[in-house]
């Protein structure tokens, strides 16, 4: 599948890349922001994908985060894709600031029209690792996730579905239990239909609670100030509660910080350093 970088910039002895391609799974062009350690030019390194939240693209994350420096100390490839399939002409796509376009939600949509290209979930799970790992130097088994808001749901989503595929998972704020909350209502609901048994298949909460699979120590930062904690869309203590029940490892830090909107990404920068080293742990070990 052809790639076709759009920016390349040197940091910290690294690059920062992006780079688009037309996206089978999604059929339209897709970006994706791909960070390149400087131990990336001598041999194979792991891989850490992230995750944005509401309304993000690639940019987002590889400008304001400031994850670079610590991904070139662990020499780890860090990439980060966009939030949604865009520009494929569906009525309504750019309605809403929580649905559609920038809103993908990490699902398989079900539903007309979105059925044909919301397909975020296959995207990041097979295409987008196939495609990183067919033009960078990885490591194929050696890869882990983490994620914002609607992407720290995505990220524990794909690693609780997934045992074993990823080594280490963590989140920022997470939608935690979006059958519960008015975003994940709506998205669910909008990408697979008004049958809400068939949301729990996307919901960590509700994944947790049958989850058999491999070792999983879970790291999640949240901001005591944020609104959208006490506006009852996250409820990470329903995930807490969930994990605690089925005795699987979850550091929660409540921040004084806040992380809704543009000053989300001061709170990331604060924590990302902590991320990083908590994947490199499991990554490089």
């Amino acid at each position: 599948m052809a790639l076709k970088q759009v920016s390349s910039n040197k940091c910290f002895e690294g690059f920062q890349k992006v780079f688009e391609h037309d996206s089978a799974e999604l059929k339209c062009k897709m970006k994706f922001g791909i960070y390149l350690p400087p131990k990336a030019e001598t041999g194979k390194c792991p891989v850490l994908y992230w995750l944005s939240g509401l309304t993000c693209t690639e940019q987002n994350f590889i400008t304001k985060a400031a994850f670079q420096q610590a991904a070139a100390e662990h020499g780890l490839i860090v990439v980060a894709p966009d939030t949604s399939p865009r520009g494929c002409n569906i009525e309504g796509e750019d309605e809403s600031w929580d649905f559609g376009t920038g809103a993908g939600f990490y699902v398989d949509a079900t539903e007309d029209p979105w059925k044909t290209n919301y397909r975020m979930y296959s995207y990041i799970k097979d295409e987008l690792p196939k495609l990183i790992n067919a033009n960078f130097p990885t490591d194929p088994e050696r890869m882990s996730i983490f994620g914002h808001s609607m992407g720290g749901h995505g990220a524990l989503i794909l690693a609780l579905k997934n045992p074993g595929k990823y080594k280490s998972v963590s989140a920022f704020a997470p939608i935690c239990n979006p059958i519960q909350c008015q975003w994940g209502k709506k998205a669910l609901g909008g990408y697979l239909g008004p049958d809400a048994s068939k949301w729990e298949a996307y919901d960590a909460t509700q994944l947790v609670k049958s989850y058999s699979g491999s070792r999983l120590d879970i790291l999640i930062d949240q901001g005591k100030d944020d609104q959208f904690l006490s506006a009852g869309q996250l409820l990470p203590d329903n995930f807490i509660a969930a994990c605690t029940e089925r005795k699987i490892p979850v550091v929660f830090r409540l921040q004084q910080a806040s992380c809704f909107c543009s000053p989300c990404y001061f709170f990331i920068a604060s924590f990302i350093n902590d991320h990083i080293k908590h994947h490199a742990k499991y990554l490089n070990a």
